[in-house]
């Protein structure tokens, strides 16, 4: 996968992806052949593995926290909440991002699973299992992205003091707003009921933890050793605890998800087509609102692309905490991740193509509003 993006001027056109996140679709691909591989042939470890929990009916897996603990902590470590106050001279980008991360986007998602699974695509997917995937979607679709946003942002020449922002103003809202929009919408569009302790219990293990360790770690690193050694010296270093971090809980959930993907491999394909159509709708409409409030497209790039990705560790260990980890639900999720990156790429290539559709930008960091 090449992602040299034709970018206009103001992108550099030697902008590339590191190695791991340039083929990162394929990374996955071996995750999930390694992970089914030991499913079908280790069913016992894999069970063994399944079975650990934060205490009797938590449904929370051990192994799965523990990685996602690893993988997250270092992300939120590069979030700066002080950097929210200087949004108010240039709120419409960050205002437009949330209408459509929060008011449109698991909503949008509820009904266009909803049409797809219960009525388009009935004559393949069962009734029980159709609501597993609803879920599973809505999950996905309630949990904006994070970390790969400020890869994006970096291929569209994205203004990248305003995309942390608007990751940090996500992660705020997060916290609040998760829960109970998963709740309502799971309710609403299936038969499911979730437990809001399980999704409490998610947002506590997955959310709250990681944050809060990733903000004492970096204002203990920085008090320490300044901002940047913190930012140049020792950022860098978790990098590789980050990507084998996720590479082994992509290995178990693979593995925990076997007999879903080998017994329903074109349940697989069924799922990633309302998947495509709620990130083309979401990152089209956020992109065509950037152009009509005239916000630069440094800002309206990133935003859109904040509008149509997930974060999906977060949404497969809630899904697997909610459903288990071979449920629909959980398989629905991992499709997520399947078609996160190629799906990106294609949308960060339309940002770029389109650049000039935007105003232009004043040279100093403060002309954007």
């Amino acid at each position: 996968m090449t992602t040299s993006l034709d970018a206009g001027p103001a992108v550099a056109s030697a902008k590339r992806l590191n190695l791991f996140e340039r083929y990162l679709t394929l990374w996955v691909t071996l995750c999930m052949i390694v992970g089914v591989v030991l499913g079908k042939t280790l069913p016992g470890f894999i069970q063994t593995l399944r079975s650990l929990e934060f205490g009797r009916g938590s449904q929370v897996n051990v192994p799965i926290a523990v990685l996602i603990w690893l993988m997250i902590t270092p992300m939120m470590m590069k979030v700066n909440f002080a950097s929210i106050l200087g949004i108010r001279e240039r709120p419409r980008g960050l205002l437009i991002t949330l209408f459509v991360n929060w008011l449109v986007k698991p909503f949008s998602m509820a009904l266009i699973s909803w049409v797809f699974f219960r009525h388009l695509f009935s004559a393949w997917i069962p009734g029980a299992l159709a609501d597993q995937y609803i879920a599973g979607t809505i999950i996905l679709a309630a949990a904006p992205c994070t970390a790969m946003v400020f890869v994006w942002s970096y291929l569209t020449g994205g203004d990248p003091a305003y995309t942390l922002v608007q990751v940090s103003v996500n992660d705020l809202i997060m916290l609040f707003l998760f829960a109970p929009i998963v709740r309502f919408l799971v309710s609403g569009a299936s038969s499911l009921q979730v437990p809001f302790n399980v999704l409490l219990y998610s947002v506590l293990v997955f959310i709250v933890i990681p944050l809060a360790a990733g903000s004492l770690l970096r204002w203990w690193f920085i008090h320490r050793r300044g901002a940047e050694w913190f930012e140049r010296s020792l950022l860098p270093r978790f990098a590789p605890v980050t990507i084998i971090a996720l590479l082994v809980t992509l290995v178990l959930i693979f593995g925990f998800q076997a007999d879903n993907i080998t017994s329903r491999y074109f349940h697989v394909f069924l799922i990633a087509v309302p998947i495509l159509l709620q990130v083309y709708f979401n990152s089209g409409l956020t992109y065509g609102l950037m152009k009509i409030f005239r916000v630069p497209h440094s800002v309206a790039a990133p935003g859109a692309l904040i509008g149509a990705s997930n974060f999906f560790e977060l949404a497969v260990a809630t899904a697997i905490a909610l459903f288990g980890p071979g449920s629909g639900a959980a398989l629905a999720t991992v499709v997520g991740v399947l078609v996160e990156v190629p799906v990106m790429l294609s949308v960060c290539g339309v940002c770029n193509r389109t650049q000039a559709w935007f105003p232009a930008e004043e040279a100093s960091a403060g002309g954007s509003r």
